[in-house]
Formats: C-alpha cells, sequence, structure tokens
C-alpha cells in the first residue's frame, strides 16, 4: 500500500477500530479563564475528534449519529443545529426510508458535547459504505432499533 494510500484510508480505518484520535490538550497558565455563555446550552469538548457510525435522517432538519459510545444528536426541527455541513452520501451509501430521508454511514470530523450528547460543531464529514457500518457489530443495535435488518 502506498503512503498516500494509506493516509487517505488511515483516518476511517482508526475510526472504524473505535480509537479516539482527538489530540491531547494541555491548558496555558496564562490563558483567561472562559466563563460559560448562557446563549449556548451545550458545553464541548475544546477539540475536533472523529466519530464515524449511522447517520440517521429521517425526516427533515432531524439527524443523529449512533456510533459506539451511543446516539449523539446533531438537529432537532424546530430546535438544536450543530454548526457545520452534514456528510454528502452517494446514491449506494443511502438507504431512503422516509422520500429521499433515511441513513447511511458516516466519518464526521466534529466537536461533541458528552454530557449532553450533542454534536456542536461538523468541521468535516464523509458518507462511507454501507458495509463499513454493518460490519460493526457495535452499531448493528442502531438498525435494530430503528426498525432494520
Amino acid at each position: 500500500m502506498s503512503q498516500e494510500t494509506l493516509s487517505l484510508y488511515l483516518p476511517y480505518i482508526v475510526c472504524l477500530m473505535g480509537l479516539n484520535v482527538a489530540p491531547q490538550q494541555t491548558a496555558s497558565k496564562n490563558a483567561p479563564k472562559q466563563t460559560p455563555s448562557k446563549k449556548t446550552v451545550p458545553t464541548p469538548a475544546k477539540h475536533f475528534e472523529t466519530r464515524c457510525g449511522w447517520f440517521w435522517n429521517n425526516t427533515p432538519a432531524n439527524a443523529e449519529l449512533f456510533d459506539r459510545e451511543g446516539e449523539w444528536i446533531i438537529g432537532v426541527q424546530g430546535g438544536y443545529q450543530a454548526k457545520g455541513d452534514w456528510p454528502p452520501f452517494t446514491d449506494k451509501q443511502w438507504v431512503e426510508t422516509n422520500g429521499h430521508y433515511g441513513y447511511g454511514c458516516a466519518s464526521l470530523r466534529c466537536i461533541v458535547d458528552r454530557k449532553t450528547r450533542h454534536v456542536i460543531e461538523i468541521k468535516s464529514a464523509k458518507g462511507l459504505p454501507l458495509s463499513a457500518c454493518e460490519e460493526d457489530k457495535a452499531l448493528k443495535k442502531a438498525l435494530k432499533r430503528w426498525g432494520y435488518k
């Protein structure tokens, strides 16, 4: 495998293996204390991490990601919406369940709030082959929960 090919697929391999690829952060002694904003309900981690799993969009503006750690809220119709773009999917990567709404396997580079289980910001997102999630035993319960397979 060439170095170029390896660098292209490594983030997805690491993600599907369930490894946390978020960078370690250390606080600077001179950094000013930050007061939480009352406007922002979730308190996110301060770094982007890679999360892979089932991306579910069953109705307009409703979206969630189900990965090895469980369910993450991306958007709620008429309410909360994470910053950033949702992953694009090809026809082969998307299963329609309600008109053009449905689910697919995705990799998101995002900031999450572990307390509220919200995705705060999506830096990048990519649709993956359905088989990447179908073959992951930890993700099979998500499809069963939704009434599929």
